[in-house]
């Protein structure tokens, strides 16, 4: 009785678990919609904020270069100390002084537990956690709403992703980029980016770091060295596909970045994503 009904239900069951598959309308170079393209299965992967944070937190973490401080960094002072009973703490003071030097409790002294260049910085996450994150990210790029709580100025007719045709890898000026942007009427989220540069806090002004820049649009095209109008846009990256990461689809952790797409990079990462999972 029971084998009877079992073939009736697979059917069933194989069409609920079937992997959902989205599609987009592939944009010109004039901002008009063309043909339909059915996007790869990853981009209806569940998102997971803990999981893109994670991975986001140790591609970070293992970019840190080792440092420390010099051996001999606050204790370069001809010191003495007066013995007890002089009723002084037992501070180290300069020579024929009653300054303190060397001591961590002193200006100029040592640091009581400076960086070590034997501190482990990486942090580690499984294979499959990292590339769950990726495509968690890349769903994250298909939702308005996480664009917009992101700050991006997202048109109320467009679509996530978008993808444009082939010949916008081919776009060498930012005076094309910007005509392109307009068309499409994403010219608001760069002047956003440029208009939110201001000077960094603290002193991180001093080591290279001195002005902070809102992220932008995401470029992702098929090979590197192509999009290069776009390069020198406010808070834009182009990436090509066999580089982008999940920390380029969520910078700082935060899923929902305004990605752009070419038609080839789409078709690239369709091959990228069988790859991993044969």
């Amino acid at each position: 009785m029971s084998s009877s009904s079992s073939p009736g239900k697979a059917p069933a069951q194989a069409a609920e678990h079937a992997p959902v598959h989205h599609r987009v309308h592939v944009r010109t170079l004039k901002g008009t919609e063309g043909a339909a393209l059915q996007l790869p299965a990853a981009f209806s992967t569940p998102i997971r904020p803990d999981l893109i944070r994670r991975a986001v937190v140790a591609a970070q973490a293992n970019r840190r270069q080792p440092h420390s401080t010099s051996p001999t960094a606050g204790m370069r002072h001809s010191v003495e100390w007066s013995g007890k009973g002089q009723g002084v703490s037992r501070t180290p003071r300069l020579m024929s002084s009653m300054r303190g030097a060397q001591a961590p409790n002193t200006v100029g002294g040592r640091r009581a537990h400076p960086p070590r260049t034997e501190t482990i910085w990486a942090k580690k996450i499984n294979l499959k956690e990292r590339r769950l994150a990726f495509r968690s990210a890349l769903a994250a790029t298909r939702e308005v709403g996480l664009a917009r709580a992101r700050g991006h100025h997202v048109p109320e007719e467009l679509h996530l992703p978008v993808v444009l045709e082939d010949p916008a890898e081919k776009v060498e000026s930012a005076a094309e980029a910007r005509r392109l942007l307009a068309a499409l009427h994403l010219w608001e989220d760069v002047e956003r980016a440029r208009d939110g540069v201001h000077v960094r806090a603290g002193r991180g002004k001093r080591r290279g770091r001195y002005r902070r820049e809102p992220k932008s649009l995401l470029i992702v095209t098929s090979a590197p060295g192509r999009a290069r109008g776009f390069k020198n846009l406010s808070g834009v990256d182009v990436v090509a596909l066999n580089r982008l990461g999940t920390e380029d689809l969520a910078p700082g952790g935060t899923p929902g970045r305004l990605t752009i797409f070419s038609q080839s990079a789409i078709e690239s990462l369709r091959a990228r994503l069988e790859a991993e999972s044969a």
